[in-house]
């Protein structure tokens, strides 16, 4: 009985939308996350200098503080917006997509 349900759900035009939207959403995210993390790193690698200059004459405070903080907090933010599309959208189609189902 579990698979008639598995494979109904497996085809429900809803549930193949949900998949599409979710990994092209996924893998966007994930592409920003690695641009900013890899562009970090080529930062350190080919302009360290450029990193460990002060923010202002006489500051201990280096730019490269502040660059790397904003990528975990664009970190921190990206994975919100995840979960707040996860909570809506994706949330919605879930339901849509059991409420089938179930009928």
């Amino acid at each position: 009985m579990n698979t008639d349900i598995y494979q109904e759900i497996e085809n429900n035009p809803h549930f193949k939308e949900l998949v599409k939207k979710r990994g092209h959403f996924a893998w966007l995210l994930s592409i920003i996350m690695l641009v900013l993390y890899v562009g970090f790193i080529f930062l350190i690698a080919f302009a360290p200098q450029w990193l460990g200059t002060p923010i202002n004459e006489g500051s201990n405070i280096t730019r490269g503080i502040p660059v790397g903080v904003g990528i975990i907090f664009v970190s921190f933010i990206l994975t919100g917006i995840y979960v707040i599309r996860a909570n809506g959208e994706f949330d919605r189609l879930v339901s849509t997509i059991l409420n089938e189902v179930r009928k």
